[in-house]
């Protein structure tokens, strides 16, 4: 994680720390993206994509099927 980042995680500052969430957000789904594409390169169905996130099949399929 960048120290820009990490610092806003424990600023005291609200403008700071917010922006940081905004950032983690967009890393988190970046990463996200990023681990389904894998997983169907991989064969994965969308029933074990949707187990390993939590989610439903349908709410997996929705979001990242193309």
């Amino acid at each position: 994680m960048d120290a820009q980042l990490s610092s806003g995680i424990t600023s005291d500052d609200p403008a700071v720390g917010l922006r940081a969430v905004v950032a983690l957000r967009r890393l988190a789904e970046q990463v996200e993206a990023a681990q389904v594409a894998q997983a169907r390169r991989q064969g994965w169905s969308w029933d074990q994509i949707g187990d390993a996130l939590g989610v439903s099949r349908q709410a997996a399929h929705k979001k990242h099927g193309r």
